[in-house]
């Protein structure tokens, strides 16, 4: 995947307003924590993560991203007239239909001839987003388009607390401790083909996408029976063999990517990964010969939002001159599925 004329314009994001620290957590299971002989400080210790934010109960997943939508717009100073495809990219949606893209384009303002719909591949959903927009941008189909996301964790993280206190088992704990890492937070990515401005900043150059699919079943959150003609929510997560298969995974996306955008490993300036926590981090840099100082990261206070923790830490990133013009910046998302896809943008 090569392009010669897409840009990211700008981002907008919203970060929820209630702090959940990984204290707070523990102390709501220190029933398990009495059964298992843990002291607390466990979840921190395994994660990286001190705190991480959530929404309020109730509230609209469209609200989050119909506020990046218009922070992104804002900055760029582009009306909603001139998107040409909005899509919401979320793993949380509002219903199974309609999509989610069509109430956050209501409040946005879009309409008209512009595409709208919703696209979704777990964490990897925002990146999928960008290269979608990002075609049609490159053949000439539309001159701007926007990908939106917002995530929550609190009602699954409510869910997997009250299982974790009904099985207090170390096998529960294990597959349930990903879920821990949750956190909330909304974001939009603004795309043109570059005549909105004339800086010529943040060029995507191309990317590159790799799957192994046989692993589809190590990372699983959705609605399952619960034995009484209902459903509810349930999440599992074999977070060791994810970070193994994962990073395996990046290893062979890396080799790929770098020819693909016609650079070499020095070449490469800071890259931005998505947001899982301090193993995984030291994994897939390790694994990849990238120098820590290269990394930017924000999973100790954000946790892992997600869709939107790759594209929101690159825009804090931005937003506090830790990305620079004429920076090469790699964006390295992994998903469960398994998916990777890496990104190369001219800063």
């Amino acid at each position: 995947m090569k392009y010669s004329k897409v840009y990211i314009e700008s981002f907008g994001y919203e970060l929820a307003p209630v702090v959940v620290t990984s204290d707070e957590l523990e102390a709501r299971l220190e029933p398990l924590y009495k059964t298992l002989h843990f002291t607390p400080g466990q979840l921190q210790a395994l994660t990286g993560i001190r705190e991480r934010r959530w929404w309020e109960p109730g509230f609209q997943l469209s609200k989050g991203a119909i506020a990046a939508g218009k922070k992104a717009l804002a900055t760029a100073g582009i009306s909603p007239n001139e998107i040409g495809a909005l899509l919401y990219t979320g793993v949380c949606r509002e219903r199974f239909e309609p999509a989610t893209a069509c109430r956050v384009a209501a409040g946005l303002g879009v309409s008209g001839n512009a595409a709208v719909y919703d696209l979704s591949n777990a964490c990897l959903g925002v990146l999928n987003g960008i290269l979608e927009v990002a075609n049609r941008i490159e053949l000439g189909q539309i001159r701007a388009g926007l990908v939106v996301s917002c995530e929550s964790a609190r009602d699954i993280n409510d869910v997997m607390i009250a299982k974790m206190l009904e099985d207090r088992s170390m096998e529960n704990f294990a597959s349930s401790l990903a879920t821990l890492t949750g956190g909330s937070g909304a974001v939009a990515v603004l795309l043109t083909d570059g005549s909105f401005s004339k800086s010529g900043r943040r060029r995507l150059r191309g990317g590159i996408a790799q799957a192994a699919p046989e692993h589809h079943g190590l990372c699983l959150w959705g609605m399952t029976p619960d034995g009484k003609g209902g459903y509810e929510q349930s999440m599992s997560t074999d977070a060791v063999s994810v970070m193994n298969y994962g990073v395996e995974l990046g290893r062979r996306t890396w080799d790929e990517f770098l020819p693909e955008v016609g650079w070499r490993e020095t070449d490469v300036d800071r890259v931005i990964c998505h947001q899982v926590g301090s193993a995984h981090q030291s994994a897939i840099l390790k694994t990849l010969g990238i120098p820590l100082h290269k990394d930017f990261t924000s999973y100790e206070f954000l946790g892992n939002m997600g869709t939107v923790s790759l594209p929101l830490t690159a825009a804090l990133a931005d937003e506090r001159e830790v990305l620079s013009a004429g920076d090469r910046v790699a964006l390295l998302g992994i998903g469960s599925g398994l998916n990777c896809l890496m990104l190369g943008v001219d800063w």
